[in-house]
């Protein structure tokens, strides 16, 4: 039997901690599994990390990261997978929208040889109906950009030793890992869950934070919007030959072509197609410049063991 590490990344999560640690250990000491507990506090500005640290004091299958400021998920995972020591390590959030008891079935299938168990959601709990459409619409592009069924995943899944290893190989510093644990191959299993509402606290995403997060995490993974570009570029050829022809079936029929509006509008819609392809451009520019500097993904101000 093989211990379980659970990284919870935690940012301004003080109302929740006690009773995440409560409810997921309870879980598993009643499973028997073997556990820790890895609270990673991604630049928490209340006391998020002095309550893990009490905690910790009292039952050291809890431990804690805390962050110099807030690095993003991504890096607060990530550091999570770099400092968990189990033989297998699961990842979920903090507010219990992932339900605890979800991570027994995990490690059951890790047990029957699955390196790899993803959590995918069957029911998404109460959303606002707003942020349910441009979620819909966000996975939506992302999945075809990808080429990966990204609707229901989510970052609570199971990773044996050897897909932790494997993932802190990678030299990027600007990662997706919700979609990398697909990339990694292995072999590969999933769970359905519904997600439960939160037990205190609000949500921290938004939408701006969700636009950034697709826009960071698509070009972090794929370069399909530069393929984007191309295809933009191809079809506005399209488009001015076939206008070039209709203008001169039109002057060799003595038909005069509209003024000004025609050409403003070709203007407005070239300038604002190349104006699109430059940001794309310019952000995976700015993303190999992020990754040249070679800067850590996050900084670790102390832990629960200093």
């Amino acid at each position: 039997m093989g211990r379980l590490s659970v990284i919870i990344p935690s940012f301004n999560e003080e109302d929740n901690i006690e009773n995440t640690a409560s409810v997921v250990g309870s879980v598993l000491k009643e499973a028997g599994i073997d556990y820790d507990l890895l609270f990673v506090s991604d630049g928490s500005t209340d006391n998020t990390f002095s309550i893990v640290e009490n905690l910790s004091k009292e039952d050291n299958r809890i431990q804690g990261i805390q962050f110099s400021r807030n690095f993003g998920k991504e890096a607060a995972i990530f550091a999570g997978l770099e400092y968990a020591d189990g033989d297998c390590v699961a990842v979920m959030d903090c507010d219990l929208q992932h339900p605890a008891r979800v991570l027994v079935d995990m490690y059951h299938l890790w047990e029957e040889g699955y390196e790899v168990v993803e959590g995918i959601k069957s029911k998404r709990g109460k959303e606002n109906p707003i942020y349910r459409l441009f979620t819909k619409i966000f996975y939506g592009i992302m999945s075809s950009l990808m080429k990966l069924d990204m609707n229901a995943t989510s970052d609570f899944k199971l990773l044996d030793r050897k897909v932790v290893e494997a993932m802190l190989e990678l030299p990027e510093r600007n990662t997706f890992f919700r979609a990398l644990s697909f990339w990694a191959g292995f072999k590969s299993t999933s769970v359905s869950f519904d997600v439960e509402e939160r037990k205190a606290g609000k949500s921290k995403w938004s939408f701006s934070g969700l636009v950034k997060y697709a826009v960071s995490n698509t070009t972090s993974f794929t370069t399909a919007p530069l393929k984007f570009v191309f295809a933009l570029g191809m079809l506005l050829m399209v488009f001015s030959v076939i206008l070039g022809i209709e203008t001169l079936v039109n002057y060799f029929l003595g038909v005069a072509a509209d003024g000004f509006t025609t050409v403003i509008l070709l203007l407005l819609i070239v300038g604002g197609c190349i104006m699109i392809s430059l940001g794309i451009i310019g952000h995976y520019i700015a993303r190999i410049y992020e990754e040249v500097k070679g800067r850590p993904r996050y900084i670790v101000s102390k832990t629960t063991k200093e």
